[in-house]
């Protein structure tokens, strides 16, 4: 096909002179010793007719070549030189190189100077090198590029991993240089206030970490400092709040007796009423609302910080790559920020909740999107769904362990799933029902796709005609999108009103993030005095 393509493009030399009858008897189907077995009658200073060569009637009373047509735009150049076997077609092979680019060549040099290789006619899938990507034949580039190749698809290819390894993935590189400052913040401040970079006192933080208090007073999601707390605000008597720095849990010490607001830090918070019958919304109370972002760059430990670190610069590195920064940026800030929100609903009210867990289930999500839009073109679909369902498993059951937060998990994971959805491409299948082809995630190659590939624009730069022409199935996909958005918006809206307001809890909500076992689901819960 590579030889035809390229001679329909190429003029040929008449098939009816001696020199090229072997070769054209050899393509129809009879039989020469050689192409050059009679030599070629000179040329003469002018185009002219090999001897018993007659043209039919036309507007020079001359009939063409069996090989010229109407297309042919130039013939051979004329000259009185006489052709041998070893440099009779270096003009092929100089108009080929003219064909991709290159300078054009005079006639005396296409007559004197041939390569022996230069064959007419010859297969040039043997004779011609390979070329460099942008001299390829585009048509026929483009014919090959579109079958899909099953045998050399690598995990997530036809799906969005693979789309752009060559990005830079600014938001996983910024925020991971963020988060492991801030925890080496921790461990400064938890050394200056208590005499060790992790807790030992009054016992061990199994992440190896900084105590709570300090991980309190630096951003985590605290309730009591965020809003009224019942057990708090009408409690019978004023009762002490442990110290940033304390280290002990005897009560009588003075790095146990702090208020809420110093405990809170960030300038403070007001002091609950603690006196009985208040009401809960009784103002001003504390509102911290910063908490739900804050935490985000907080981990509880050197094992915390490990775990999430490597599966952000892995994972998600290669998720921010395939989709683009903006889009990584929302899913990423949106699950984090949406897993705390719940998990201040639903979650042990004495948690110091902190953790990039839920931003990343968030981008665990998209994974799994993506494996399910483009679950026909994989090689192993099952093997990889395996993968993810088990990393996705160890995390859900290591956040059942007392004092942990399960709710930030499944919180990231179902905004992961919804803005999904909203953000990425279309699933494989119904890209080709409605004739979509699979453009880049970056804004800049989207437009330019766009205008090259005829679809239609993008909705920023043109937004009518963004929806001009759209079939009935991409109406549909969208209208899910939309549907999508706005349940988790609501969603969302509904858990801060219910936060702030309400203040409703479900009695089994507890067990999505603890086990019945040992009284494991008191642990995390405030102790208050009676």
């Amino acid at each position: 096909m590579a030889a035809n393509e390229y001679y329909s493009q190429k003029p040929l030399p008449d098939a009816t002179t001696p020199q090229y009858q072997g070769h054209y008897a050899d393509l129809h189907g009879g039989s020469s010793s050689s192409s050059y077995s009679t030599p070629a009658p000179p040329y003469s200073s002018q185009p002219h007719l090999a001897p018993g060569d007659r043209r039919s009637q036309g507007p020079t009373g001359l009939s063409p070549s069996p090989f010229e047509t109407v297309f042919d735009d130039h013939v051979y150049p004329a000259s009185t030189y006489q052709p041998t076997p070893a440099s009779s077609t270096h003009a092929l092979s100089r108009q080929d190189t003219s064909y991709h680019g290159h300078s054009p060549v005079s006639p005396d040099d296409m007559a004197y100077n041939h390569p022996p290789d230069d064959i007419p006619l010859r297969d040039h899938a043997q004779r011609v090198p390979s070329k460099d990507a942008e001299m390829q034949d585009h048509v026929y580039d483009a014919s090959q590029s579109r079958k899909p190749r099953r045998g050399r698809v690598r995990f997530g290819e036809l799906g969005m991993m693979g789309s752009g390894r060559k990005k830079i993935p600014l938001v996983v590189y910024f925020f991971t240089l963020v988060q492991v400052a801030v925890f080496i913040g921790e461990i400064v401040k938890n050394a200056t206030a208590t005499g060790s970079p992790i807790q030992i006192h009054p016992s061990v933080n199994p992440m190896i970490g900084p105590s709570p208090y300090i991980l309190i007073n630096m951003g985590a999601r605290f309730v009591p400092c965020m809003h009224n707390i019942d057990g708090v605000q009408n409690a019978k008597e004023q009762f002490p709040w442990p110290c940033p720095n304390s280290t002990s849990n005897d009560p009588d010490l003075a790095e146990n007796k702090c208020t809420l607001s110093e405990l809170c830090g960030f300038g403070g918070v007001p002091e609950p009423a603690y006196q009985p019958n208040t009401p809960l919304d009784t103002k001003p109370e504390p509102n911290q609302w910063f908490r739900f972002i804050t935490p985000i760059f907080l981990h509880a430990g050197i094992i915390h910080i490990g775990f999430n670190m490597l599966l952000q610069l892995t994972l998600g590195r290669d998720m921010e790559r395939s989709i683009g920064s903006i889009r990584f940026f929302l899913v990423y800030m949106s699950a984090g920020i949406f897993g705390f929100v719940m998990g201040g609903n639903f979650a042990a009210t004495g948690i110091a909740s902190t953790g990039a867990s839920g931003s990343l289930f968030g981008v665990i999500a998209l994974t799994l999107l993506d494996l399910l839009y483009s679950w026909k073109d994989r090689l192993n679909p099952i093997k990889d769904l395996a993968f993810i369902v088990l990393d996705v498993a160890i995390s859900f059951v290591l956040g059942l362990l007392p004092g942990l937060d399960n709710f930030s998990h499944i919180g990231g994971f179902l905004m992961g799933l919804a803005l999904g959805i909203c953000v990425l491409h279309s699933p494989n299948s119904l890209r080709r029902r409605i004739g979509v082809d699979d453009v880049p995630y970056a804004s800049s190659q989207v437009s330019g796709g766009f205008a090259a590939q005829g679809t239609p624009p993008s909705f920023f730069k043109n937004p009518v005609g963004f929806f001009k022409g759209r079939k009935p199935l991409w109406w549909a996909w969208w209208l899910i999108r939309a549907g999508a958005l706005v349940v988790v918006m609501v969603v969302f809206i509904l858990l801060l009103n219910n936060f702030y307001v309400y203040r409703q809890t479900c009695s089994w909500c507890k067990y999505l993030s603890c086990l019945d076992v040992s009284n494991w689901c008191d642990i995390g819960n405030l102790q208050l005095p009676s």
